[in-house]
């Protein structure tokens, strides 16, 4: 799905979850306090060099910055729409039973599409970034990683309500907290800390009462099975996300041209594993609806990755987290519509202090 990648939430059940993640992880791997000089360190930038321009050519700088907000603007919103259109498409997707079990399948296309999308922005025509190659034996760790981070959480969105799958990732901030401290000895602020806890306590209750079967057969619950797979992705995309901050420092590339790099690896790796893990369907049965769903996938993977790089380019990390905390309500708003859950159910209480707790 889903679900600040470039390259984070996940998402979400895709590659472009990586993008989120990124994002998440390079606030966690630093302190608050630098991200904030760093801010305030350009805008004074921006301000000496206003002062430094004639009268004349003030009124241009506005205009350009205007376009620039503008522009901004509509990538958040491309990006919200996306990352919305991407988990509930690989929903409908999973949800036939044939194609649920072809997971490893399914993220080796996600992965193709990710780098036929990098390789078109890396072209002259685009100049988004310029790549570089690293040794095959330097970035295989962060590939299965980067496996991992895609396949357990579409697992658990085949196997979870869309409600719970969102809820559950909101355990990555905590996640990634307590990971950066146990193996970098890296700490939040006291009051982030505090809460954290309450985020917790929220995705908890949310797995208990999502997770009890109903005599409505309307009302769409989450098995076992979904809450597995959910918590142990959260661990998956927590590791991957942590060891993005390291490879970034080690090799010294940015997020395209890591991801760059891990995609194509993580899609040869899993050729070799899907003969024996995955259930193939019927190909010639598969309803061409369900082809065009898979192709819109594709297609929102490729437009949630453009945008996040436009996000982070543009506005920086903080304005990616707060388009990833809409994203967040939206899908989860979305998903408890859906669910046919009534709005007294006990476990909205629980989706509630899980968002409010992550927010704050």
């Amino acid at each position: 799905m889903a679900d600040r990648q470039p390259v984070r939430n996940p998402s979400i059940g895709s590659s472009t979850t990586e993008a989120d993640d990124v994002d998440v992880n390079e606030k966690h791997g630093g302190s608050f306090d630098s991200l904030t000089r760093a801010k305030e360190h350009e805008a004074g930038d921006d301000v000496e060099m206003a002062e430094l321009l004639p009268g004349d050519v003030e009124k241009p700088v506005l205009v350009k910055k205007d376009n620039s907000t503008r522009s901004a603007v509509i990538w958040m919103v491309v990006n919200t729409l996306a990352t919305i259109g991407i988990v509930f498409t690989n929903k409908a997707i999973f949800s036939d039973p044939s194609l649920k079990l072809a997971q490893l399948t399914f993220a080796a296309f996600h992965f193709f599409v990710t780098w036929l999308t990098l390789f078109t922005l890396s072209r002259p025509r685009f100049a988004m970034f310029t790549p570089r190659r690293v040794a095959i034996k330097e970035i295989m760790p962060l590939a299965v990683a980067m496996a991992l981070n895609v396949i357990l959480p579409n697992l658990s969105l085949a196997f979870s309500t869309v409600t719970f799958y969102q809820v559950a990732r909101i355990l990555l901030t905590p996640t990634v907290a307590l990971m950066n401290f146990v193996l970098y000895r890296s700490t939040l602020p006291r009051n982030a800390i505090y809460a954290l806890v309450p985020a917790c306590f929220g995705v908890g209750m949310v797995s208990y009462y999502d997770s009890l079967p109903s005599a409505d057969t309307n009302i769409k619950t989450t098995s076992t099975l979904g809450v597995i797979f959910a918590f142990t992705g959260i661990f998956a995309s927590s590791l991957y996300t942590v060891w993005i901050a390291s490879y970034h420092k080690k090799l010294q590339m940015n997020s395209m041209q890591l991801l760059f790099n891990q995609a194509p690896l993580a899609a040869f790796m899993l050729l070799y594993v899907i003969p024996f893990v995955d259930t193939f369907p019927t190909w010639t049965e598969v309803p061409v609806n369900r082809w065009l769903m898979i192709l819109m996938s594709g297609f929102f993977a490729c437009i949630i990755n453009m945008s996040q790089f436009f996000i982070i380019a543009q506005t920086g990390p903080v304005s990616s987290t707060v388009v990833g905390h809409v994203k967040t309500c939206s899908i989860v708003a979305l998903g408890w519509i859906t669910s046919g859950r009534a709005v007294g159910d006990k476990s909205i209480i629980g989706v509630l202090i899980a968002v409010g707790g992550i927010i704050m």
